[in-house]
């Protein structure tokens, strides 16, 4: 099977890490992608360096995708993504705008691109639950989210799963066998579904 590569793509609190820790739970194959980080906050799960360092590599074309949140800076390396698919991995990126969505879409391996959607409730229940300092930060983000999604509402998707309404191995189960299907993207009723 050729390389393959899964893109999370959701609002803070729509289950990216719990999904992702189900994957992993399902198919040792599936491996958090740690994005580079420059800057204050959550350090699981990335990879710390300096704003610096990520602009030199902005400059040699090695970035695939680098954003500003939180009063930080992050991005995605294309020699991470390769170093994951040579070692027989397969890439799990957590992403929050569609324009990184698309642009590590470059990288050129089979990507499922996936949208994790929960509603403004659940994500202030699911970000209060786990002890965010930032709660408000994170609510405001999902408003950005849902705008960003209304804004490219033709954007085509593998799947669209509702984390408030299926179960964490469920997703997983329906992420992985979109993957193994070679499941094509499509436009969805991203109206429908923020509201």
């Amino acid at each position: 099977m050729s390389p393959s590569g899964v893109i999370l793509y959701g609002p803070p609190g729509a289950g990216k890490d719990t999904v992702t820790s189900e994957l992993s739970a399902l198919r040792r194959e599936f491996t958090l992608l740690h994005r580079l980080k420059a800057g204050p906050g959550r350090t699981t799960g990335y990879r710390l360096t300096t704003a610096q360092r990520i602009e030199e590599l902005a400059r040699t074309g090695e970035v695939l995708y680098r954003n500003s949140r939180y009063d930080a800076e992050y991005a995605i390396d294309r020699g991470e993504v390769s170093a994951l698919v040579d070692a027989g991995r397969i890439p799990v990126l957590h992403m929050g705008q569609l324009v990184g969505a698309r642009a590590v879409t470059s990288f050129p391996i089979g990507w499922v691109r996936v949208l994790l959607w929960c509603p403004e409730d659940v994500t202030r229940q699911r970000c209060q639950g786990r002890g965010d300092k930032d709660v408000d930060a994170r609510l405001k983000v999902w408003h950005e989210t849902r705008q960003d999604l209304l804004d490219h509402a033709a954007e085509p998707w593998s799947l669209v799963i509702r984390t408030d309404r299926v179960t964490a191995p469920e997703a997983a189960q329906a992420i992985d066998e979109a993957r193994l299907a070679g499941a094509s993207a499509e436009v969805r009723d991203i109206p429908g579904l923020v509201g």
